[in-house]
């Protein structure tokens, strides 16, 4: 369980619903239920994130139109998670937005981040922002219909299920000369934990760790895997190694809560998350989310090019041919 960098949450994919119904106007991009986003604020918005360099160098390495399309989508997504606040009465605030951002820097650079953000993903640090509300809006979905339990009291039922499944322990080996040796130093082990660093200083070798460390059942070498599961979540056990040339003496305990609680707490953060998707998806299917098809259309959650290819901006005279056209058709 390890936290995910701050840049990978927020590769874009935001989850959209199929083309819906006739819904169509040659100044509407996108409709998303009774909102729409209308081509003039599209365009905008493209214009505002081109003004930065970085996201304009961005833009220039992408195919013809595909930046539109993914303001589009970063347009749409926020008005999705609107109406899912709307629907289960929670409020994610910029407050809430900014310590996440804070938490998940964990001391880095925040201007250094979005400058990364800006150059290898084309977002502003209002559309980072976005993202990470709703990752938030998902979190307290989950915990609000009882998916998930992110308080305090949940992370410690977390800790106590990651103690009995074993996955992690920190484990310590001092190598000693003989079975009689070995039987000595894991008594002294037995009876006092903390004495481990005092041994090992007096039993220092190759294959003796100055002090135990963080581990998973995968990183054991298969002579050692066996006493281990035996000792879990806490022992001492001794069994010889011929490539030693002696007795190992092992010590496993479980990490205290402090020490995993940032990964405990993240794995529950992201489990949360998958399980309020599918409600999203439900909610946002009933939005009859609906893209104008001069900017593409929606497919495996984005906004792709359509059959036309490149995605264009209507312009005054494409809008008044595309009213006459959608008059004469009755749309």
């Amino acid at each position: 369980m390890r936290r995910r960098p701050i840049v990978s949450l927020l590769v874009l994919g935001l989850a959209v619903v199929g083309l819906a119904g006739c819904r169509t106007s040659p100044d509407v991009a996108a409709y998303v239920g009774d909102d729409r986003v209308g081509v003039t604020e599209l365009q905008d918005a493209v214009a505002e994130r081109l003004a930065d360099d970085d996201v304009a160098a961005y833009a220039a390495g992408q195919d013809e139109g595909a930046f539109t399309r993914q303001v589009l989508d970063l347009m749409i997504g926020e008005r999705v998670y609107d109406a899912v606040e709307e629907r289960y009465d929670i409020d994610v605030t910029p407050g809430q937005v900014r310590d996440r951002i804070t938490e998940l820097l964990a001391g880095e650079d925040e201007d250094a981040l979005f400058t990364q953000l800006a150059q290898q993903q084309g977002l502003l640090p209002d559309d980072a922002r976005e993202i990470i509300r709703e990752l938030l809006v998902r979190e307290q979905v989950a915990q609000a219909e009882g998916l998930a339990d992110l308080t305090d009291e949940g992370i410690q039922a977390a800790y106590e299920d990651a103690q009995t499944a074993g996955g992690q322990f920190d484990l310590g080996y001092i190598t000693v000369p003989d079975q009689a040796t070995a039987d000595a130093v894991a008594a002294q082990l037995r009876a006092d934990p903390t004495s481990y660093a005092a041994l090992a200083t007096q039993y220092a070798g190759t294959y003796t760790l100055a002090a135990p460390q963080l581990r998973t059942a995968d990183q054991l070498p298969d002579v050692l895997a066996g006493p281990v599961q035996g000792a879990l979540p806490e022992g001492v056990f001794t069994v010889a190694v011929a490539e030693t040339g002696g007795v190992v003496v092992g010590q496993v305990s479980f990490p205290p809560l402090a020490d995993l609680e940032d990964d405990l707490t993240g794995q529950a953060r992201q489990d949360a998350s998958d399980a309020a998707q599918p409600l999203v998806d439900d909610l946002e299917a009933g939005l009859d989310v609906t893209v104008n098809p001069r900017f593409g259309t929606l497919e495996d959650g984005s906004v792709v090019a359509g059959d036309g290819g490149v995605v264009q901006i209507l312009s005054g005279d494409d809008t008044a041919d595309d009213a006459a056209d959608g008059a004469a058709a009755g749309d």
